[in-house]
């Protein structure tokens, strides 16, 4: 069947991380996600290794699943003629520009929403179109800098440091994701589009809400290693013998009770009640610390199998694809490249009754759909070859 989101066209002008991965999720659940892209300034995400054994980015093959591709020079004299005639066939339009360039280059929500009265339109910026910063450049862990969540997220000793996963970015493209379904659905209800202003320091702030709630109403300031879930008490992760670690997080008392247990420790059991009181968890966290280095992760993984305790093994990606749980729910996918071969990659985590996500293709070589979608917003060939000819489409234009 097709997805849940087959009726819904998408113009996506993004780069990078944040928009791509809003219309990736879009596109699993079957959007039409075309991308307009710069013919002459490849996306990063088509550089930046590690490669497939077909020499693609996997990265960008993942990002870009199921989406088409449009080559197209916005800075040439007919671009926005092109784009206006375009979006009068789609619903959504989402760019990645700083504040101020679609407007120069005459493709901002009021201009396109003259051809298109019930467009929606979504910018996704660093920090918004507002405010003193809304010309300031800013990555992922600006975001993060700015959002205080480093504040409390490292060790005391160490301080903060990057995370693996670009945090910033993801919730960006979550709440983009979010904020265009829900005004696709007040568009059902009243046939009016609207402007979305996405600003991912505050799609991080809002990520990191439960701390700052506690600031806002009770003046509390975490700190690095303060808290009971940022390593303030005994829920951490622990080096094995073998240099592995175990992840225990079993706050409640009757898991607490059943790690001690576990571990040969009942001795430790009262000292684990209050995971509020630093001092006493840092000491706790010390014989802890002793007791799982005395044993290897496998040892320690036959001892866990018998005591459901709220403890796993920090696994390897390797591990992980394998993991029978990872396994059973189908997370890992197997989708086709353009070439007909095939890749595996991660699909889309929820799982629907009657409309399944859809994975069509890997993303798409520069432009490789150019001549279609056109085609599709009722462009000739004529006129598509005198646009090519004069160069809109940059060197070349794919016919498929």
């Amino acid at each position: 069947m097709p997805g849940p989101l087959a009726s819904l066209r998408v113009l996506d002008f993004t780069t990078l991380l944040p928009g791509p991965y809003a219309t990736l999720l879009l596109a699993d659940l079957g959007a039409d996600v075309v991308r307009i892209e710069a013919p002459d300034r490849p996306d990063l995400m088509r550089l930046a290794p590690p490669y497939d054994e077909t020499g693609v980015a996997a990265g960008y093959a993942w990002i870009h699943r199921s989406k088409r591709s449009v080559a197209l020079d916005l800075k040439h004299p007919k671009a926005a003629m092109v784009v206006r005639r375009l979006v009068r066939h789609y619903d959504v339009v989402i760019e990645g520009f700083r504040p101020g360039v679609m407007q120069r280059l005459g493709l901002d929500y009021e201009t396109l929403a003259k051809e298109n009265p019930a467009l929606i339109y979504c910018s996704i910026t660093g920090y918004g179109q507002t405010g003193p910063y809304r010309e300031r450049a800013g990555h992922d862990l600006n975001y993060q800098a700015l959002s205080g969540l480093l504040s409390h997220t490292g060790r005391r000793e160490a301080g903060p440091g990057p995370s693996g996963v670009p945090l910033a970015d993801v919730a960006g493209g979550l709440f983009a994701a979010l904020a265009i379904l829900a005004a696709v659905v007040h568009r059902q209800r009243t046939g009016k589009g609207q402007y979305l202003d996405l600003a991912l320091l505050d799609t991080t702030i809002a990520f990191n809400g439960l701390a700052v709630s506690g600031f806002l109403a009770a003046g509390h300031q975490p700190g690095y290693e303060t808290e009971p879930l940022n390593g303030g008490s005994f829920y951490d992760c622990y080096r094995t013998r073998d240099g592995r670690y175990l992840a225990v997080a079993g706050l409640e008392p009757k898991f607490w009770e059943g790690f001690c247990k576990a571990i040969g420790r009942p001795d430790l059991a009262p000292y684990g009640y209050n995971v509020w009181d630093v001092a006493v968890q840092q000491r706790l966290k010390k014989e802890i610390h002793q007791t799982i280095a005395s044993r290897t992760l496998a040892e320690w993984q036959a001892r866990f199998a018998e005591h459901d305790v709220c403890v796993e093994p920090v696994l390897t990606l390797e591990e992980m694809t394998q993991h029978p749980q990872v396994q059973a729910r189908q997370l890992i996918v197997t989708v086709s490249r353009p070439d007909g071969t095939t890749q595996r990659q991660v699909g889309f985590p929820v799982h629907f009754s009657r409309t399944p996500p859809t994975y069509r293709h890997t993303g798409p070589s520069l432009g490789a759909h150019t001549l279609t979608v056109l085609q599709e917003a009722g462009f000739t060939m004529k006129e598509i070859q005198k646009l090519a000819a004069e160069g809109a489409f940059g060197a070349g234009l794919a016919t498929t």
